[in-house]
């Protein structure tokens, strides 16, 4: 691999690839390694641009400092998209870091392959079988695990009815791992580690249950094996990475002097805590900025509930008060407020043992949320809220209500959603974002019920809070939010909240 020294001062156009990396301008950073040396020992599953911002530039630092053996296998469950676009690059991408001043351009080489798993199913059960591979990442969202209303397995998922039929030829992220873990089992091969990188409550113990059910349903001996020898550690994981558009491609190309069909841009802020748990050996992620830890916990919490339960307000308030963008949501003067409102009511949740320093953790949220380089869309926030509310707002309530305090701002947050999806075809465009439960909730017709009884449809559907004690206490609130928003749009409802003197 030539060094920035060595690199031609005209790039010679085309594509981006391993052959066009030494003509690159010198002030693009390129992987500090030769690439042709580097072996496989990481699958991902769920190649997006999450990860891409993400795990695979941790991994990128570390192949630099001379962990060769630790370059990533890509893979996609549904799409052909990220292959397509990447494999004529040889797998390199151009990671965009963006903030108020300026951008900075740098080529990310740890995805040595791309697979795409409905193709060709046989040939990502190879790569979880091969002996080199030590662990498995992913990042497949909230709604790939398949669960009931309750958090188990969906049993009756027809997928998952595929995947017990069909082991050999897995749709599923359960039947891949579970059948991939049966064949190294059955050649004598040590079990990988599973490493969730998804924002699930307690995510490595919630995967480590739900791949269990799942081994239960084929054969409980191999439940047990699954039980037994196989780590899943808990992982929190953050930074902002918005959708990268068609102009971003142009100006990066511009910068490069090479097309690149897909570049991720993200923030400077990037945060990796994860549970040290790994049997089969790990790259020295701490030396490169990772959080090395045993309790992962506290700090998902505190980014379930402050960061990502703010994304979530900050997107459904702004998408009904017309912001495109968090910067723009986040600039509301109201929305502001009622941002530092939902995170009083949401701290005071979280362990006051665990040295979490939430001052300073919503002082860089707030830094963050402002950014207007990033660009981030409301209505990518928006999605699936079905599957996120419950970790995001939903516990953080529930944990208010228990102690008495107020939970009226994380209510709002709850009654924000459902009036962002009852504007869909009004207000806002037709699945302007969407959600796993769109169909279900279409034929309840929340839009047409009183707010009370919407409510109530909505948490029988989704499973909210059906154990809690203060689940009808939860659904007034929510209702009567549902009811100012209904009536008077964001404005309206925080109205209410300062009448009810709530807000600061």
């Amino acid at each position: 691999m030539p060094s920035s020294s060595d690199r031609r001062a005209t790039p010679p156009g085309g594509r981006l690839s391993d052959a066009a990396l030494a003509a690159l301008p010198a002030e693009i950073a390129v992987p500090g390694y030769e690439r042709r040396t580097v072996t496989p020992g990481i699958v991902h599953l769920g190649v997006g641009a999450f990860q891409r911002a993400h795990q695979a530039v941790y991994v990128d630092d570390c192949l630099a400092a001379g962990e060769t053996g630790w370059g990533i296998v890509g893979a996609s469950l549904r799409s052909s998209g990220t292959r397509d676009a990447l494999a004529p690059q040889d797998g390199l991408y151009t990671l965009a870091v963006r903030s108020g001043g300026g951008e900075r351009l740098r080529i990310v080489g740890s995805i040595l392959s791309l697979l795409v798993a409905p193709e060709n199913p046989s040939a990502l059960l190879d790569a979880l079988s091969d002996p080199r591979t030590r662990i498995v990442t992913l990042t497949v969202t909230e709604k790939a695990y398949l669960r009931a209303a309750d958090g188990s397995l969906d049993a009756a998922h027809s997928d998952i009815a595929h995947d017990l039929a069909n082991p050999d030829a897995p749709r599923t992220v359960h039947g891949f791992l579970v059948e991939a873990l049966a064949r190294r089992r059955a050649s004598g091969t040590q079990p990988f580690t599973v490493l969730t990188c998804d924002n699930l409550p307690a995510n490595g113990a919630t995967v480590r249950r739900l791949m269990i059910e799942f081994a239960g349903l084929r054969d409980a001996d191999l439940a047990r094996h699954v039980k037994q020898d196989v780590a899943f550690p808990s992982t929190m994981v953050d930074r902002i990475v918005p959708a990268t558009t068609d102009a971003d491609r142009a100006r990066v190309a511009q910068s490069l002097g090479v097309e690149d069909a897909w570049p991720v841009m993200t923030e400077p802020f990037c945060q990796w805590v994860v549970e040290d748990n790994f049997p089969m050996g790990r790259p020295a992620w701490e030396k490169v900025g990772a959080t090395m830890v045993d309790d992962v916990g506290p700090y998902e919490d505190m980014k379930l509930r402050l960061l990502n339960g703010a994304h979530s307000a900050i997107a459904y308030l702004g998408l009904l008060a017309g912001h495109e963008t968090v910067d723009r949501a986040f600039g509301d003067p109201a929305i502001r407020r009622f941002v530092d409102g939902l995170w009083s009511e949401a701290i005071p949740s979280l362990p006051g043992d665990a040295g979490l320093d939430t001052r300073r953790y919503t002082t860089e949220l707030a830094e963050r949320f402002s950014n207007p380089a990033l660009a981030h869309r409301t209505a990518q926030i928006a999605n699936d809220g079905s599957q996120k509310l419950p970790q995001r707002i939903v516990n953080s309530a529930l944990a208010a209500l228990e102690a008495g305090r107020p939970a009226d701002h994380l209510a709002l947050a709850f009654a924000a959603w459902i009036a962002a999806c009852e504007a869909r075809g009004r207000s806002l465009p037709d699945r302007h974002f969407t959600d796993p439960l769109d169909e279900a909730l279409g034929a309840a017709a929340t839009r047409t019920l009183a707010p009370d009884a919407a409510v109530r449809a909505v948490f029988d559907l989704t499973g909210f809070a059906a154990a809690s004690p203060h689940r009808d206490a939860l659904m007034r609130s929510v209702a009567s939010h549902l009811s100012s928003l209904r009536a008077g749009g964001p404005a309206a409802a925080f109205c209410t909240l300062q009448q009810a003197g709530t807000t600061e």
